[in-house]
């Protein structure tokens, strides 16, 4: 059973990563295409949603009850809130972040949350680092470092007219982060009675309520795929491989194999975007990033080896294999 879940919580993982990890181009493509980045997040959200929606009444009709949020305990309410408003503000964050500085360097803000994740989880008594993870947490890390690092290209600094080095958007980087190990911690100990799916639907749908009016307000235009196939298009990817499904398996997987191991296979997300960047933006890549790939795959591979580091809440596991 503990290896069918790491198994099952580590695939989920890598299948997130990857979809959360396409977005960076899949969102450069709708920018060329009309889209402004609230407008993006919105449909975004909205078709996620929808999709969650529909992932929901399947599951319905194979047996899987509908919960009311509203008759959780308490705590779970207060907690479904906070976890959907750390969505949301992980989500502005960024946005504006990316507004300020370069992608990478925020990235390498953002990425901190692995580690983070990892003392939140010790200090809160849900998990333990024994000597592998340690040495997991260091590679991926390190990985990731050379990975974003490797998109410091002085030249596309110069081309996009900003400085290098925006301190409010290293911070806003951060920040991000924060709510990030926040979603995480919340995610990994709560709902145990609520499958993973329908945790994900509240809280996208709290984050459609703030997006498309923020979106309005920005001035952002919401029509575009409505008069162009190729936004439509790109706006269904990023909904449906973008956001529903990575946000659900995201969950199983902090569910299945807590949030340290979590945070960690997370870390696969930028690599797979800086190789989609390749591949689709045409974008240079460089040995250093290649080395760093290498580094954050041996520690997934590393984190398969079993070890006593988790404590799964009861009721977690059943939930996670169910969704």
């Amino acid at each position: 059973m503990r290896d069918r879940r790491l198994l099952i919580g580590s695939l989920a993982l890598v299948v997130a990563a990857s979809g959360f990890g396409m977005l960076g181009p899949v969102a450069r493509l709708a920018y060329d295409a009309g889209f402004e980045p609230m407008a993006f997040v919105a449909w975004r959200a909205t078709i996620g949603w929808l999709a969650i929606v529909a992932i929901v009444a399947l599951t319905n009709r194979r047996g899987d009850a509908l919960v009311n949020p509203f008759r959780l305990p308490r705590r779970d309410v207060l907690a479904l809130i906070v976890a959907g408003g750390a969505g949301i503000a992980l989500n502005i964050s960024t946005f504006v972040a990316f507004d300020l500085t370069t992608v990478a360097l925020v990235l390498l803000a953002f990425y901190t949350y692995p580690a983070l994740v990892a003392v939140v989880a010790v200090a809160l008594g849900h998990e333990r680092l024994d000597g592998s993870r340690l040495v997991a947490l260091g590679l991926a890390l390190g990985g990731m470092v050379l990975v974003v690092a490797g998109g410091l290209d002085p030249s596309t600094v110069a081309r996009d007219g900003g400085a290098s080095f925006n301190p409010v958007g290293v911070v806003l980087g951060l920040v991000a982060a924060i709510f990030q190990t926040v979603f995480v911690t919340i995610n990994r100990g709560r709902f145990a009675t609520m499958p993973s799916v329908q945790v994900m639907s509240w809280v996208l749908l709290m984050m459609i309520a703030v997006c498309i009016p923020l979106a309005f307000v920005l001035g952002n235009r919401l029509d575009v795929p409505l008069h162009d196939g190729r936004a439509l298009g790109l706006a269904l990817l990023a909904g449906i491989f973008g956001a529903g499904v990575p946000s659900v398996l995201f969950l199983i997987g902090i569910r299945a194999i807590g949030g340290t191991r979590a945070g960690i296979l997370m870390l696969i997300e930028p690599l797979v975007g800086v190789t989609l960047a390749a591949i689709v933006l045409h974008e240079a890549l460089l040995p250093i990033q290649v080395v760093g790939g290498a580094a954050i795959l041996g520690a997934a591979l590393l984190l398969q080896r079993g070890g006593p580091g988790d404590r799964p809440e009861p009721g977690l596991v059943a939930v996670a294999e169910h969704t």
